[in-house]
């Protein structure tokens, strides 16, 4: 039922933290394990990070926005009139090959509410130059068993999760996720 009231509750989302989202995207996934808030989580680059791969990730062949997320989430949001608009997961200017980002909003109403979730392939080598962007520029690195949290700081967050999480990413082993909040990261689901 939570799930549910997390689809269906329109999620503030300003245009100007997509346009960042954009300009610095770096990954989220599901699960969290760590439980830390975003004022006490690590700035530096800590110790535990994913397994290092040079290869990334192979994309589900039928990665799309519908199937990015659950079918159950899908069909939720489209029950209440909202589509999404596909992407490009991008670094600024530079796309990853395989990547996708979708916005779900409702297409009717001009609205800076909706809901973002992107998957895309990443090297290890690529994966720790994007995390360093990241904090350089002032997101918050928070490491745990599932990977590396980049998360915007929560100061500047227009939109936050009930744990005070806005826009975050989540770097794992040859892949990277995103997500409008963190506790939007679970519902990222890859699948063909």
């Amino acid at each position: 039922m939570r799930l549910l009231a997390r689809v269906i509750l329109p999620v503030g989302l300003a245009i100007g933290v997509l346009t960042a989202a954009t300009a610095c995207s770096d990954g989220a996934s599901p699960g969290v394990t760590a439980k830390a808030t975003p004022d006490t989580a690590s700035t530096s680059p800590g110790t535990a990070t994913p397994p290092a791969t040079d290869t990334p990730a192979t994309a589900p062949a039928a990665l799309s926005c519908e199937t990015l997320i659950p079918s159950d989430t899908v069909a939720a949001l489209h029950k209440q009139g909202w589509a999404a608009m596909k992407r490009d997961f991008a670094f600024g200017p530079d796309a990853l090959p395989g990547g996708i980002e979708c916005l779900w909003s409702d297409p009717a109403t001009a609205s800076d509410h909706g809901l973002l979730y992107g998957w895309a392939p990443i090297s290890g080598e690529e994966a720790k130059a994007r995390q360093e962007q990241l904090v350089a520029s002032g997101w918050i690195r928070e490491d745990s068993d599932r990977g590396v949290y980049i998360t915007a700081d929560p100061r500047a967050s227009l939109s936050k999760d009930e744990d005070g999480y806005g826009m975050t990413y989540l770097f794992g082993s040859g892949w990277v996720t995103v997500s409008d909040t963190k506790q939007g990261l679970i519902l990222i689901e890859p699948r063909g």
